[in-house]
Protein backbone atom coordinates (compact mmCIF):
# COMPACT_ATOMS: atom_id res chain seq x y z
CA UNK A 1 0.00 0.00 0.00
CA UNK A 2 0.92 3.38 -0.57
CA UNK A 3 0.97 5.55 2.49
CA UNK A 4 2.67 8.86 0.96
CA UNK A 5 -0.49 9.32 -1.93
CA UNK A 6 -1.97 12.72 -1.44
CA UNK A 7 -5.43 12.20 -0.67
CA UNK A 8 -6.49 15.53 -2.37
CA UNK A 9 -6.43 15.83 -5.90
CA UNK A 10 -4.33 18.38 -7.86
CA UNK A 11 -7.67 19.71 -9.03
CA UNK A 12 -8.13 20.60 -5.33
CA UNK A 13 -5.51 22.68 -5.43
CA UNK A 14 -5.73 24.16 -1.83
CA UNK A 15 -6.03 21.29 -0.17
CA UNK A 16 -3.49 18.90 -2.39
CA UNK A 17 -1.33 21.94 -1.31
CA UNK A 18 -1.58 22.15 2.49
CA UNK A 19 -1.67 18.43 2.72
CA UNK A 20 2.07 18.61 0.99
CA UNK A 21 3.09 21.16 3.05
CA UNK A 22 1.96 19.83 5.97
CA UNK A 23 2.21 15.74 6.07
CA UNK A 24 4.70 15.30 2.95
CA UNK A 25 7.30 18.13 3.55
CA UNK A 26 6.83 18.26 7.50
CA UNK A 27 7.81 14.07 7.21
CA UNK A 28 10.94 14.39 5.00
CA UNK A 29 12.34 17.50 6.55
CA UNK A 30 11.58 15.75 9.99
CA UNK A 31 13.45 12.63 8.96
CA UNK A 32 16.45 14.55 7.48
CA UNK A 33 16.41 16.82 10.45
CA UNK A 34 16.14 19.68 7.83
CA UNK A 35 14.36 22.89 9.46
CA UNK A 36 15.15 24.46 6.00
CA UNK A 37 12.79 22.36 4.17
CA UNK A 38 9.85 24.39 6.56
CA UNK A 39 11.00 27.31 7.26
CA UNK A 40 9.25 29.23 4.92
CA UNK A 41 6.09 27.43 5.70
CA UNK A 42 5.38 29.28 8.47
CA UNK A 43 4.09 33.06 9.07
CA UNK A 44 7.21 33.80 10.70
CA UNK A 45 6.66 36.86 12.50
CA UNK A 46 3.69 36.74 13.75
CA UNK A 47 3.58 32.48 14.48
CA UNK A 48 2.97 31.18 17.73
CA UNK A 49 2.12 27.23 19.29
CA UNK A 50 -0.17 26.25 21.64
CA UNK A 51 1.10 22.76 23.48
CA UNK A 52 -1.65 20.65 25.26
CA UNK A 53 0.45 18.17 26.69
CA UNK A 54 -1.96 15.26 25.52
CA UNK A 55 -4.44 16.47 28.39
CA UNK A 56 -7.96 16.65 27.81
CA UNK A 57 -8.37 19.85 29.95
CA UNK A 58 -7.99 23.13 27.59
CA UNK A 59 -7.19 25.15 30.92
CA UNK A 60 -3.61 23.18 30.96
CA UNK A 61 -2.47 24.19 27.33
CA UNK A 62 -0.05 26.25 27.31
CA UNK A 63 1.35 29.14 25.38
CA UNK A 64 4.91 26.78 25.02
CA UNK A 65 5.67 28.26 21.53
CA UNK A 66 5.69 32.42 21.87
CA UNK A 67 7.88 32.51 18.61
CA UNK A 68 8.83 30.47 15.94
CA UNK A 69 12.18 30.10 17.30
CA UNK A 70 11.36 28.26 20.24
CA UNK A 71 9.69 26.26 17.85
CA UNK A 72 12.36 25.43 15.68
CA UNK A 73 14.68 24.61 18.34
CA UNK A 74 11.68 22.15 19.86
CA UNK A 75 11.35 20.34 16.72
CA UNK A 76 15.05 20.19 15.43
CA UNK A 77 15.29 18.69 19.08
CA UNK A 78 12.84 16.07 18.40
CA UNK A 79 14.02 15.30 15.03
CA UNK A 80 17.86 14.64 16.50
CA UNK A 81 16.24 11.86 19.29
CA UNK A 82 14.23 10.36 16.40
CA UNK A 83 16.89 9.89 13.99
CA UNK A 84 18.87 8.72 16.76
CA UNK A 85 16.18 5.89 17.40
CA UNK A 86 16.42 2.55 15.67
CA UNK A 87 13.70 1.60 13.99
CA UNK A 88 12.20 -2.30 13.04
CA UNK A 89 10.80 -0.66 10.51
CA UNK A 90 11.61 1.96 7.53
CA UNK A 91 10.21 5.12 9.45
CA UNK A 92 9.45 7.24 6.77
CA UNK A 93 6.49 4.44 6.01
CA UNK A 94 5.44 3.98 8.74
CA UNK A 95 5.03 7.86 9.53
CA UNK A 96 3.17 8.03 6.36
CA UNK A 97 0.81 5.15 8.21
CA UNK A 98 -0.25 6.71 11.19
CA UNK A 99 -0.68 9.89 9.68
CA UNK A 100 -4.20 10.98 9.01
CA UNK A 101 -4.56 14.63 7.69
CA UNK A 102 -8.42 14.70 5.67
CA UNK A 103 -9.63 16.98 7.39
CA UNK A 104 -9.16 20.93 6.44
CA UNK A 105 -11.38 23.24 5.85
CA UNK A 106 -10.45 26.31 3.77
CA UNK A 107 -12.63 29.72 3.47
CA UNK A 108 -10.98 32.27 1.07
CA UNK A 109 -7.42 32.49 2.74
CA UNK A 110 -8.03 31.23 6.11
CA UNK A 111 -7.49 27.45 6.15
CA UNK A 112 -7.94 25.33 9.77
CA UNK A 113 -6.67 21.86 9.74
CA UNK A 114 -6.86 18.83 11.68
CA UNK A 115 -3.60 16.75 11.51
CA UNK A 116 -3.92 13.02 13.47
CA UNK A 117 -1.42 10.51 14.16
CA UNK A 118 -3.33 7.47 15.26
CA UNK A 119 -0.62 4.55 15.31
CA UNK A 120 2.90 2.71 16.17
CA UNK A 121 6.16 2.46 14.68
CA UNK A 122 8.13 -0.71 15.82
CA UNK A 123 11.40 0.03 17.38
CA UNK A 124 14.51 -2.38 16.34
CA UNK A 125 14.30 -3.76 20.50
CA UNK A 126 11.31 -4.57 20.02
CA UNK A 127 9.14 -1.84 21.84
CA UNK A 128 6.98 0.22 20.11
CA UNK A 129 6.94 4.27 19.67
CA UNK A 130 3.05 4.79 20.06
CA UNK A 131 1.46 7.87 18.43
CA UNK A 132 -1.55 9.23 19.41
CA UNK A 133 -1.94 12.51 19.35
CA UNK A 134 -3.48 15.53 17.23
CA UNK A 135 -2.66 19.00 16.45
CA UNK A 136 -5.23 21.72 14.84
CA UNK A 137 -3.12 24.28 12.43
CA UNK A 138 -4.49 27.34 11.30
CA UNK A 139 -2.90 28.40 8.01
CA UNK A 140 -3.06 31.55 6.02
CA UNK A 141 -2.39 32.73 2.22
CA UNK A 142 0.67 34.62 1.85
CA UNK A 143 1.77 35.92 -1.26
CA UNK A 144 -0.33 33.20 -3.18
CA UNK A 145 1.31 30.40 -0.79
CA UNK A 146 -0.39 28.86 2.02
CA UNK A 147 1.62 29.36 5.36
CA UNK A 148 1.23 28.16 9.00
CA UNK A 149 -0.02 30.86 11.32
CA UNK A 150 -0.11 28.94 14.79
CA UNK A 151 -1.28 25.85 16.06
CA UNK A 152 -2.52 24.14 18.82
CA UNK A 153 -0.33 20.66 19.08
CA UNK A 154 -0.08 17.14 21.08
CA UNK A 155 -3.86 16.87 21.72
CA UNK A 156 -5.34 13.44 23.28
CA UNK A 157 -6.66 11.30 20.02
CA UNK A 158 -9.47 11.01 20.01
CA UNK A 159 -10.21 14.17 22.14
CA UNK A 160 -12.76 14.60 24.90
CA UNK A 161 -12.13 10.66 25.70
Amino acid sequence: MTYDKNPFPAGDADRHALWEMLVRRDIDAFIGQDWSMVEDDFVAESFFGMHAHFLHNADAWRLQFPRLEVYRDEWLRQAKDTAATKFAEPLREALFRVTNMRDIDVDGDRAVLHKKFDGSVAKADGSVDRLKWQTLYFCTRVGGRWKIAGFVGYMPHPLGS
